[in-house]
């Protein structure tokens, strides 16, 4: 078995951490054992188990796991909108909103914001995109969007995935200003997008279940918000509204439990991706960095 450590270049640290895995004994076990693949495919990709874990996390029981859950992972109460406390349901907690000003929004209608919390890989060419878990294994944009057309009107931009754990404030946010369209759901399978996962098969991106939002933004051209339900989150639920124009960090949805990973397509020539994220991408670490935080800025 495979046990090598997931690494991240945190932000505001300037340092390299090693990620305290969310059930990582299970994680390894099904993606990296004959025995866990043969239950993977089985069981643990199927809806049927995350919608069960998900009822499981929506019972009154569920709420005494939240205070353990923020100790274990030392979490930041003081930035939750409500008392840790109050939480009636694992799950409420679980997709907790924030105060106001919790995650300041870098200015500028030429700056473009990171949708999520997470751990960010940027690639300023998507057709770049290969080799970061698994040597060999590239991106594809056909796959993943599930139109040809719609690739190549994105073949050459810039990629940037945005990787949530399950400690991590699960909502997510526009990157930038625009018009936003319907959500189109491409459904599909719900493995795992961990590292652990993805080292094996980075197809899992595009095999899951998948929501692709449209924003024509008069600033960054068309912009594809792409959300990926995996392990445990059968869920993601939208709270924008289509037709009507988002502001730059203004709420977009929400995931329920579980990790689960944000997508941001770019057209070719239209956003130059801050330096840092696309440096350690290329050097094999992900960046952890927050909502609103800076992602790059319109050419």
């Amino acid at each position: 078995m495979s046990a090598a450590p997931i690494r991240y270049f945190d932000r505001y640290k300037q340092t390299v951490e090693t990620e305290q895995v969310y059930g990582e004994k299970w994680l390894r076990w099904t993606y990296e054992t004959t025995l866990g693949r043969l239950a993977l495919g089985l069981l643990v990709k199927r809806a049927l188990l995350s919608r069960y874990y998900g009822w499981k996390m929506s019972q009154r029981a569920s709420a005494n796991r939240v205070l353990p859950f923020v100790a274990e992972y030392d979490l930041n109460v003081d930035e939750f909108a409500k008392k840790v406390f109050s939480y009636k349901t694992f799950n409420e907690f679980f997709y907790r909103a924030l105060k106001d000003g919790a995650r300041p929004v870098v200015p500028g209608d030429r700056v473009a914001a990171l949708p999520a919390d997470g751990r960010h890989l940027a690639f300023q060419n998507v057709d770049q995109a290969a080799g970061f878990y698994a040597k060999g294994q590239k991106f594809s944009l056909e796959s993943f969007l599930g139109d040809p057309a719609l690739a190549a009107e994105f073949a050459g931009g810039s990629l940037l995935i945005s990787r949530l754990c399950p400690v991590d404030y699960h909502r997510f946010h526009f990157p930038v200003g625009g018009l936003p369209a319907e959500p189109r759901l491409i459904n599909g399978w719900l493995y795992s997008v961990s590292p652990v996962a993805l080292r094996q098969n980075l197809a899992y991106l595009w095999e899951n279940k998948r929501m692709v939002t449209l924003v024509d933004s008069p600033v960054f051209g068309r912009v594809a918000v792409c959300e990926i339900g995996a392990t445990m989150v059968g869920s993601i639920f939208q709270t924008f509204t289509p037709g009507r124009v988002a502001v730059k960090g203004e709420e977009k949805g929400l995931f329920k439990f579980g990790g689960s990973c944000v997508i941001t397509l770019f057209q070719p020539g239209r956003i130059k991706l801050d330096t840092d994220l696309v440096t350690h991408t290329a050097e094999g670490l992900e960046v952890y960095a927050r909502m609103g935080d800076r992602l790059g800025e319109a050419v």
